[in-house]
């Protein structure tokens, strides 16, 4: 009998080892809350690794993006500008403040947000840019920042999957006025749930610290700047435990290790699959000479809806979980009803329906063999 082969799964967390050491040593300096010495050194460590004024851990990304959207003000009417090819979070931190996402199409070597068709989605409602650097790919800052310049906007990056990735060798997460970063368990660098708001412009710095928390000036009343502390603004409660802390720096210590670890993955597949693209199989992710990314994601595209869907279902049915996303917003049943589109997105609509991700995770390497095999075996059928 046949051995079945073992289950590969799509994602699996990466542990350095000092995760509970460090989760231990919160436990015994009693600060379990948010802000204590784990949170402390985590700020640090963002703020001088990615060189922005100030970094804030929050519960996840989409709490910073929430926070950035009330932040640069977002009222009811204003519209933002943003891919339709991206996470719901992306939108949804507008929507909740009363905020149009206005969607357009990506760049089909990137499947960043297209930055010729932004200048014509604005409108005098338009109040910021939200860009998002698929798969620690970065988007064209320069232009977009140019135009931002030009029509007076704000340009927030939608980083949560960029930590560690550069654009002309400046960190992402470092450019636009506000940016948030995600360490979900299935990024690169983790904490199971958890983000950070990285600020980048002064003006934003002291309301930052009250919204995230609860709208108070707590802060101001730890650093012994006020005797009491009130509520002044509107704001939640943001910010991660100690613990989730502690997980994270353990991790933020070994980032140089594993970044190096998924970029070998990444180039493996990179290198195996130019044969089965020179012959039209398939197509490798293009990166910009100007980016220098993180190997978050590895993805392949297939030549069509068709085909993506019949290798997606190969690989489960050889156990290898392969993946597709996003389901653009714009088509989704929410986006149709708080968000427009500007422009076409005949790019977004194809590409999302032929993109495929493969496993990338630390501890493949001896099962990545399989997955090659097996795509490049799927890739080639008729």
């Amino acid at each position: 009998m046949k051995e079945k082969n073992n289950h590969i799964p799509f994602n699996q967390p990466y542990f350095t080892g000092k995760e509970l050491e460090y989760i231990q040593q919160a436990h015994d300096q009693k600060h379990l809350s948010g802000d204590g010495p784990f949170s402390k050194k985590c700020h640090a460590w963002l703020e001088k690794s990615i060189g922005t004024q100030k970094a804030l851990l929050t519960h996840s990304c989409t709490a910073a993006l929430e926070m950035a959207a009330i932040l640069i003000g977002i009222e009811s009417g204003d519209e933002v500008i943003m891919p339709s090819y991206t996470f719901v979070s992306t939108a949804n931190a507008f929507v909740l403040r009363g905020g149009v996402p206005v969607f357009i199409d990506i760049r089909p070597d990137t499947l960043n947000i297209d930055e010729k068709r932004i200048e014509a989605a604005i409108t005098p409602k338009t109040k910021a840019i939200v860009v998002v650097h698929y798969g620690g790919v970065a988007c064209e800052m320069d232009e977009i920042l140019a135009i931002a310049r030009k029509h007076n906007l704000f340009v927030i990056e939608d980083a949560a999957q960029g930590i560690d990735s550069q654009y002309k060798g400046r960190p992402l997460g470092s450019l636009g006025h506000l940016a948030a970063l995600s360490f979900h368990e299935t990024k690169n660098i983790i904490s199971g749930e958890g983000g950070a708001l990285l600020i980048n412009d002064e003006r934003f710095i002291e309301r930052a610290h009250i919204i995230r928390e609860k709208g108070t000036n707590r802060t101001k009343f730890l650093k012994g700047q006020v005797d009491k502390y009130t509520w002044v603004d509107i704001g939640s409660s943001y910010l991660p435990s100690d613990l989730i802390a502690a997980f994270l720096w353990a991790q933020l210590e070994s980032f140089e290790q594993i970044t190096s670890q998924r970029k070998s993955l990444w180039n493996k597949y990179h290198e195996s699959f130019a044969p089965a693209e020179a012959k039209g199989q398939l197509k490798r992710p293009i990166i910009p000479a100007d980016c220098h990314p993180n190997a978050h994601l590895y993805y392949v595209l297939l030549p069509t809806a068709k085909k993506r869907d019949s290798f997606l279902s190969a690989l489960s049915q050889n156990n290898i979980n392969a993946v597709f996303h996003y389901i653009p917003l714009h088509d989704s049943p929410a986006g149709k009803k708080y968000g427009r589109t500007a422009g076409s997105l005949e790019v977004t609509n194809d590409l999302s329906q032929r993109i495929a991700r493969l496993p990338l995770w630390i501890g493949l390497e001896k099962d990545q063999p399989r997955v090659i095999e097996q795509v490049l075996l799927e890739a080639g059928k008729p």
